[in-house]
Order: structure tokens, then sequence, then C-alpha cells
């Protein structure tokens, strides 16, 4: 059985490159603009921004699911993601997003444990919607950091 969701953004644009225009997704109400690095005015956020933002939250929630599913005794985890563009004669291609997750587990966590946290971690990368959209176009790549919490 197919269910579709969809989701709706409204975009006010007042013309011309340099301009400052608003997004509102519901959620997501924001300032929009070309940033500093572009040589834009960089109020609000950007599509870079937003590519990168959408790539990793989802990658870190399907992560957190499927810790959640495999019952891994999760202590503490976070991240950070870059995303990389290549400006090459004027032209611009999101070439690369680097997720850096940190994820600890409990004490008591066993190196079982951790090897299934290691593959998870990895399943995560592959399994997201987001990572899965942008496949073949922007190259993906992980640096996880997984501990088991010192006593």
């Amino acid at each position: 059985m197919m269910a579709e969701h969809t989701f709706h953004l409204k975009a006010d644009w007042p013309g011309g490159r340099n301009n400052v225009g608003q997004i509102d997704a519901g959620n997501l109400k924001t300032k929009i603009s070309i940033p500093h690095e572009m040589d834009g005015p960089g109020e609000g956020t950007n599509p870079d921004e937003m590519l990168l933002g959408a790539a990793a939250t989802c990658y870190i929630i399907t992560l957190a699911a499927m810790i959640e599913r495999a019952d891994l005794p999760l202590h503490e985890m976070d991240m950070e993601s870059e995303g990389i563009v290549d400006v090459t004669n004027g032209v611009f291609t999101y070439k690369k997003i680097i997720h850096k997750p940190t994820v600890s587990l409990q004490a008591h966590a066993t190196d079982k444990d951790l090897d299934k946290l290691r593959k998870l971690a990895e399943k995560a990368e592959t399994s997201c919607m987001i990572s899965r959209a942008i496949k073949g176009n922007v190259e993906l790549e992980l640096q996880p950091s997984l501990t088991i919490q010192k006593d």
C-alpha cells in the first residue's frame, strides 16, 4: 500500500540576485539569500545550508531510530556535518557532504554492541531518504566516532 506525503513551501523573493527573500514551510520560516561566501548578502539561510541541514537531520534521525530498534544502550549522540561546494569556471557544484557522528554507548555495552553500532552508522547513511535522493550527484562521506562510555 502506497501513501504519499506532501510538503509545502512558499517563497517570496523581491527579485535580483542580491536581494533577501523569505520562505515559509510550516515549521521552517526564515529569510533566504545568497551566502557571503558566494558574494551575497548572507542573510538568513541558503540552499547550501538547507541541503546540508536536510541530509544531516535525516541521517541522525535515521541512525537514532536504528539504534532504538536494535535496543542498543545509547549514552549520547551528536553530529557535525560539512557541505563542500566546488566552483569551477563560475559553475557551482555541490560536491560532497561529510557526516561526523559522535555516538557513545553506556558503560555496560559490549564490543558486540559497538560492532552493531558501526554497521548501523553505515546503514543509516545509505537508507536515509535524503541520502538516497542525492546519491549519484553528491558524494557522501562518513567519519564516525563510536565509543563505549568509560565507567
